[in-house]
């Protein structure tokens, strides 16, 4: 079954004097084709040099931008296979629970 992940970047903490970047706020969220979904949230601490000739202040920060740093900390793939397991144990759980002696309409 596919898995559509999305990667969204909620929010950049920055210094308000340089427009530097110094943590990402991130989100991968995966859904399944029958609306299994599950996600992870997570920081990362970034450095940055504003004197630097590749430096980009905060108002010119694309959301690829901010992502790829993100990704430069945070493993994709190890992040959105975490999610698939999350997503499979939901499509196909092993356990459950419940009370034997109560039917499942008056439960």
């Amino acid at each position: 079954m596919a898995i559509t992940y999305t990667w969204t970047i909620p929010t950049l903490e920055h210094e308000i004097a340089d427009g530097g970047v110094y943590i990402a706020h991130w989100r991968c969220t995966g859904v399944d084709d029958d609306g299994n979904s599950a996600s992870s949230y997570g920081t990362c601490g970034l450095t940055y040099d504003a004197s630097a000739a590749d430096f980009t202040p905060y108002a010119d920060i694309t959301e690829a931008q901010a992502q790829g740093w993100v990704w430069g900390h945070v493993s994709q793939a190890d992040t959105e296979a975490a999610i698939a397991s999350q997503i499979d144990a939901i499509a196909n759980p092993t356990t459950a629970a419940g009370m034997p002696w109560v039917s499942e309409e008056a439960a």
